[in-house]
């Protein structure tokens, strides 16, 4: 989902920002991460839904469902414009209500049919503003939600989180270690990645390179684990356990995702802001898995902030 605007940066007068560049990389992505899902899959196929916003610009929103490595999954591409920014957006900066602005990025939510395949979700989005000083920065991440747990998938992520951002590595891990947490549960949603915003530095030029190696890095790490553990053998046991987790990732995309909020408050396109969420959740009220199972030790041992590098 789009995210929140929480710093504002102005744009020099000697700025490159050039946003239809960025428009090019993340149409491209967008056709990369469905050849590559498909691949994996071997039989579903992604639809696709191409969409207008009222006030500006429109999106094409592709999901897929009901494959056999992959139950429900979206890859949605939105480049929107706006009137007028959201309360959620100019809270800290008043002086920017009323400013028009354009918001683009490639989201990507997929939940597999097998409880030992992860879900996983990537973000690489850019906003700007219009008027003789724009504001803009890139944000992005992606972030890995087991329902078991294994080491291998674990490493790998993080190697590959670590390749994308370089020396960012340490700093964007403890974002998204602070930022996929739910509050009210005092639990992590997953076991972590990369997650950055407002970001900036280095001018646009090197700011745009880093989103798209974040944005390049997901698809090859994520579609690496799910061809470990796409065969592995499950039982009802197992599909309970993935849809009361998948609860917990419902719980979190509804009540503090700063993308759904700024997306529903902005006008959004609600079937696309809602993609994320998974096709079957339960709740069980007290619900604690056994002492020495493997589900246990996901709580207790794979969804703790830590060094897997």
């Amino acid at each position: 989902m789009l995210g929140i605007i929480d710093l504002y940066v102005q744009c020099p007068l000697n700025c490159t920002m050039n946003p239809e560049t960025v428009r090019s990389y993340l149409l491209d992505l967008q056709n990369r991460l469905c050849a590559q899902l498909e691949s994996v899959d071997g039989v579903g196929r992604f639809k696709e839904d191409q969409w207008q916003r009222t006030e500006g610009g429109g999106g094409q929103t592709r999901t897929i469902s009901n494959g056999q490595v992959i139950e429900k999954g979206g890859v949605a591409f939105s480049d929107v414009k706006g009137h007028s920014l959201p309360p959620s957006a100019t809270a800290t900066r008043p002086e920017l209500v009323g400013r028009s602005f354009r918001a683009m990025g490639v989201s990507v939510v997929q939940h597999p049919l097998n409880p030992y395949c992860p879900t996983a979700h990537m973000n690489v989005r850019f906003f700007c503003t219009d008027g003789p000083s724009p504001v803009w920065w890139f944000g992005g991440g992606f972030d890995l939600t087991p329902y078991y747990g294994f080491d291998d998938d674990v490493v790998s992520w993080h190697q590959a989180s670590a390749h994308a951002t370089g020396n960012y590595y340490p700093k964007f891990k403890k974002n998204c270690d602070d930022y996929f947490h739910l509050k009210h549960r005092q639990e992590q949603r997953g076991v972590g990645g990369v997650f950055f915003d407002d970001f900036t530095e280095g001018g646009f030029d090197n700011a745009f390179a880093l989103m798209q190696k974040v944005g390049n890095a997901f698809g090859p790490a994520y579609c690496e684990i799910l061809q470990r553990r796409k065969s592995l053998p499950y039982s009802e046991k197992e599909k309970t356990w993935q849809e009361i987790r998948r609860g917990r990732y419902a719980e979190f995309n509804l009540v503090w995702d700063r993308g759904t909020i700024f997306g529903l408050q902005s006008g959004g396109r609600t079937e696309s802001i809602l993609m994320s969420l998974p096709p079957l959740v339960r709740w069980v009220y007290g619900h604690q898995p056994a002492e020495g199972t493997a589900e246990a030790k996901l709580l207790s041992h794979y969804l703790k902030p830590r060094d897997w590098v």
